[in-house]
């Protein structure tokens, strides 16, 4: 009489159940690149809302640059706007002055379950290494697993369709790159100009302006508190910025381990979303 172990059978449910998530995903309202606190609030607001959502993170953590806090004093800030948002999260804080003090371990992995809870899919470890665009607009993300990035391993790559995409990959801004160096211009929600573009009078599809987007401005927590939430937004078609993205495209300055900011710019992101999914957006805009 044969017994059954319970390693193949661990395996296999593991195996199952990922490719299951996996297949519900292939299509969704938003895709989002990157899993820091601008995504995790835009993803929890609009999964809530009933849309579909994907989040895709290339490292093993989700939660971005919130885990270290202040130069890894585990403890970061927000203004004091962001009370409410905090309490509607169960998010625990102390208030000093006028600003909120929250654990950073506490802070990330409550956006995490916050969003999860609401029904987005964070999948780890998976990096987006191309966009996928049907007449210029772009529908979707190409994906693979780091590991296969790192090792420059010749595996060729599966896609997401999206009716909207994010690009909330922090201080790189990975998507918008991937347009620039194929020399597709990309804008900026308010219109504005970089400001080291300002210096010469070459159009934005040249490439010294491509040379100088995504590039942050020196720290200002002030202005930078500011303007990520000012250069949040649609900045080509189907493709929005958020967090540390837009202040790249921006070129706003950073602001350091202060994530109000952050919040905002994922929640005006969600607005935004929102608003045009519920005009019709479509994944196929034929």
């Amino acid at each position: 009489m044969s017994t059954k172990r319970k390693d193949p059978l661990i395996s296999a449910l593991i195996v199952e159940e990922y490719l299951a998530k996996l297949k519900k995903v292939l299509e969704v309202d938003v895709a989002i690149a990157g899993a820091g606190p601008s995504a995790l609030s835009l993803a929890g607001v609009l999964a809530k809302k009933g849309w579909k959502v994907l989040v895709l993170e290339a490292k093993n953590e989700p939660g971005g640059g919130v885990w270290g806090g202040g130069m890894m004093f585990n403890e970061l800030v927000l203004e004091e706007e962001l009370q409410s948002f905090l309490e509607e999260q169960d998010i625990r804080y102390t208030k000093k002055e006028d600003f909120l003090v929250v654990d950073s371990v506490h802070f990330a992995s409550a956006l995490i379950y916050q969003a999860t809870k609401a029904g987005a899919v964070i999948l780890n470890n998976v990096f987006v290494e191309d966009l996928v665009m049907y007449e210029q607009r772009i529908n979707g993300v190409v994906i693979n697993w780091l590991p296969v990035i790192k090792e420059k391993m010749q595996v060729d790559p599966l896609s997401i369709v999206a009716s909207y995409v994010v690009d909330a990959t922090g201080h790189p801004a990975h998507l918008v790159r991937l347009l620039l160096k194929r020399n597709i211009p990309v804008g900026s929600p308010t219109g504005d100009i970089h400001p080291l573009q300002k210096q010469d009078n070459e159009d934005r599809t040249s490439a010294a302006f491509r040379a100088l987007i995504p590039q942050e401005m020196p720290m200002d927590a002030e202005n930078g508190e500011r303007l990520v939430v000012e250069h949040t937004g649609e900045v080509y078609p189907g493709l929005y910025v958020t967090g540390m993205a837009a202040v790249n495209v921006g070129g706003a300055p950073r602001m350091g381990p202060i994530f109000g900011g952050m919040i905002l710019s994922g929640l005006k992101a969600a607005k935004m979303l929102e608003a045009a999914l519920g005009k019709g957006g479509s994944r196929d805009p034929a």
